[in-house]
């Protein structure tokens, strides 16, 4: 009977400690929360066909790793095209500002002094020695013609006795006919020559003159300056048009922006994406967190603190991180009602940096973020 007395008496003290000590116990300050990394989604500015895929989902690479080539459908055609427009903009630019070569500027000159000597020949008028020598040819004219008339007459009194035949007859009027279109020929040779140059002759000379010297002039001058600042801007379009297509031709192979874990790929040869349009994704294992919402009751944190983190696969194994974000509005779960009961349910989302890991911690994994900053107590 004692004994059944002294154990129920046991009990009851420990039931009565149990009681005394559960409000002074200390819960875990603790939250749960799910380990996230960054994703990066990629894809092509051009897109187009699928030509090769050189990796598979989970595969590890690296910075500039080539992950997939599309083909290159028109973009040689264009880049040949623009590469050659590119070189005719050039030569044409370069013509502009080296100006005209020696030998067209000498030829320039040349045909401005033929111009000029023509000019003044036509200023000076006949010589006299010319002159002298159209009243010459016109007095021989003269000449002939007087003895060409006379030899008509004498034939013409013989043909009515029949001493000349016809056929002599003829030909002795045509040497008269001849000489006397002869004796005007001359006498408008020397007319011209008395007259001397006409005024419209000399006018046009001046002006071909004029266009010779400003032809020349030009040659010498070279090309005006907006002439070859426009050749150079039509240069400097044709070299954006040809860089554009080879930053297209870069992009026909996705590559992999920093070292990291493919996530999502699903591509095969001859499958068609679309430009700017994501076709998988890559984590970077490098920047790891754990996102989790802490009670408003028990938000003590600033941005910078440091804390402890257990992984549930890792127990035996502790990690530390840095509070890089907590947000400024509390969020309220599960509904949002603002009475004195559900207040307690008010939650802030932080974001803790973990340091290195090594490769243990993976996104998707539950892990506890021990809210006591390092160096305090727990």
């Amino acid at each position: 009977m004692i004994r059944r007395l002294l154990i129920i008496s046991v009990v009851v003290l420990i039931l009565v400690g149990l009681i005394v000590y559960s409000p002074l116990r200390h819960a875990e300050n603790r939250v749960s929360g799910f380990i996230e990394a960054d994703e990066i989604r990629l894809g092509s500015r051009v897109g187009g066909r699928v030509a090769r895929v050189f990796v598979e989902e989970g595969q590890k690479v690296t910075a500039d790793q080539g992950l997939v080539e599309l083909e290159p459908f028109d973009l040689l055609e264009r880049e040949n095209e623009a590469a050659r427009l590119l070189a005719a903009r050039e030569s044409e630019y370069q013509r502009l500002v080296k100006g005209l070569r020696p030998e067209e500027i000498a030829q320039a000159e040349a045909h401005r002094d033929q111009l000029q000597a023509r000019l003044d020949l036509l200023e000076a008028g006949p010589r006299d020695q010319e002159v002298k020598a159209a009243e010459a040819r016109l007095r021989a004219a003269l000449a002939e013609l007087m003895l060409a008339e006379q030899l008509f007459k004498r034939h013409s009194a013989l043909l009515s006795d029949n001493a000349v035949s016809a056929e002599e007859f003829d030909r002795t009027k045509q040497v008269l006919e001849s000489a006397r279109a002869m004796r005007v020929v001359r006498e408008n040779e020397l007319e011209l020559l008395e007259l001397g140059t006409r005024e419209e002759d000399i006018r046009a000379a001046r002006a071909a003159l004029e266009e010779a010297k400003q032809a020349w002039q030009l040659a010498t001058n070279g090309y005006r300056e907006e002439d070859i600042e426009q050749a150079k801007a039509a240069r400097d379009a044709a070299q954006a048009a040809l860089e554009a297509i080879r930053r297209q031709k870069e992009e026909l192979v996705i590559r992999s922006p920093l070292a990291g874990v493919v996530d999502s790929l699903d591509l095969q040869p001859g499958d068609i994406v679309g430009a700017g349009a994501p076709v998988m994704s890559i984590i970077d294992h490098r920047h790891r967190w754990v996102r989790a919402y802490v009670p408003q009751n028990r938000v003590a944190l600033r941005v910078g603190s440091r804390l402890r983190v257990t992984v549930d696969s890792f127990p035996n194994r502790r990690f530390t991180g840095e509070v890089s974000f907590i947000a400024r509005q509390a969020e309220f779960t599960p509904s949002n009602v603002q009475t004195p009961e559900e207040r307690s349910k008010q939650v802030y989302r932080i974001k803790v940096m973990l340091d290195d890991a090594g490769n243990a911690i993976r996104p998707g994994m539950t892990a506890d973020i021990w809210l006591d900053p390092l160096g305090d107590a727990p």
